[in-house]
């Protein structure tokens, strides 16, 4: 089946416009899903997503099957009703998890072993299991189970991750029950733009109902990253939506855009909130710093979010630094209510053929992270998932 209508592309980059038609609403694309890993988007509820915007979220099938349980979801009806969602879900298999879980998983081509992260209990997850879990919980959006090695793996590996991403996604097709739930199939390949041209021929030969670009964002450089996506974007189908995962920082998202991405994910909004780290449109800002203690405004004046619109900047300080639990919440919906109203805005240049201007004026004025202290922070954060 095919759920997505391409409404507007710009005439001079690959932005693009559309709608995806899901069982639970419609989401309009570019789209950016928060990340609500455990049937729960951190530190805030479904109220306030309604209230900010969001019409997806992302869960992810690896840590509801090690806890609740994916029967435990299952007799409660589904993902939405268990968690109180009734908007669309996207569901992650899994595979990601379970690769970053280095000392504690053996791959083979039938499937995976693993020992869960939180008491050390053998498990076994195959594509067929992954597709089954998935549909048990109800998801509007599946992905299918691929292997993600490290962008620095030997060729020989990547392409060996490739191969077998390219069995398992078959595999996962066809267990697939003919269903309202889009499965999503995912291009591998690395840093490589010939094994990701070759990925992304062989998933679209099998008409998956959208295509996911995986393996990025795992510490190379951003440059590397644009250009991977630039290449990839090309090679798959115009009437499917794309999906770039794990991705979304606000300069991540304009970049991904530009070369034709639809739909985002990414924890950085929601981690570095709960970090004091504040969007803006010329940057982040750390709340706890002094210049804030005794300011009267909003944190960032003419913001629409509930926290902006209610309290100043002063009193967020305070919660910092006092260690409040509410510091969290409304710092995670000042982020992702930013993030929205960048989604909007890019949306609205795409369909009214100004968007270029848009990512022109947005680049010159957004400050981003150093590049090496980012990297150096990418790194030592996915060494600590492995270890």
């Amino acid at each position: 089946m095919n759920n997505f209508q391409l409404l507007k592309t710009s005439t001079d980059n690959r932005a693009r416009a559309g709608e995806i038609t899901t069982a639970h609403g419609t989401v309009q694309t570019p789209a950016f899903m928060p990340v609500g890993s455990q049937a729960t988007v951190k530190s805030v509820d479904p109220r306030d997503l309604h209230e900010i915007g969001a019409n997806m979220i992302l869960a992810n099938t690896y840590h509801l099957y090690l806890r609740p349980g994916i029967e435990v979801i299952k007799e409660f009806g589904g993902l939405h009703k268990f968690m109180n969602w009734d908007s669309a879900i996207l569901t992650d298999s899994g595979g990601y998890q379970v690769f970053s879980l280095a000392p504690l998983r053996k791959v083979t081509d039938e499937g995976v072993n693993f020992r869960s992260h939180i008491d050390g209990s053998e498990h076994f997850l195959t594509p067929e299991l992954a597709t089954e879990y998935q549909e048990d919980l109800g998801a509007d959006v599946i992905m299918v189970l691929d292997e993600c090695p490290a962008h620095d793996a030997p060729r020989e590996k990547i392409e060996e991750a490739m191969d077998r991403t390219h069995a398992w996604a078959l595999r996962c097709k066809r267990f697939h029950k003919p269903n309202n739930q889009m499965l999503f199939a995912i291009v591998q390949g690395g840093l490589f733009p010939e094994l990701r041209k070759q990925s992304a021929d062989y998933l679209t030969s099998l008409d998956f109902d959208g295509y996911a670009l995986g393996g990025l964002s795992l510490g190379e450089p951003k440059e590397k990253m644009y250009s991977i996506i630039e290449e990839t974007t090309g090679f798959v189908p115009q009437d499917k939506p794309r999906y770039l995962m794990g991705v979304g920082s606000p300069e991540d998202i304009i970049e991904g855009v530009t070369r034709g991405i639809d739909i985002f994910d990414c924890v950085l909004p929601t981690r570095v909130a709960r970090n004091g780290a504040l969007f803006t449109w010329n940057g982040r800002h750390n709340i706890r710093n002094a210049v804030y203690k005794k300011l009267e405004r909003p944190f960032m004046p003419g913001c629409n979010c509930y926290t902006c619109r209610n309290f100043s900047a002063a009193y967020l300080h305070h919660l910092f630094n006092a260690g409040e639990l509410l510091a969290y919440r409304l710092a995670t919906i000042h982020n992702l209510n930013f993030m929205q109203n960048l989604i909007i805005k890019i949306r609205e240049a795409i369909l009214s053929d100004s968007y270029t201007s848009f990512r022109d004026e947005f680049r010159k004025t957004y400050r981003t992270t150093d590049e090496d202290t980012r990297l150096t922070q990418k790194q030592k954060w996915i060494k600590n998932r492995r270890t």
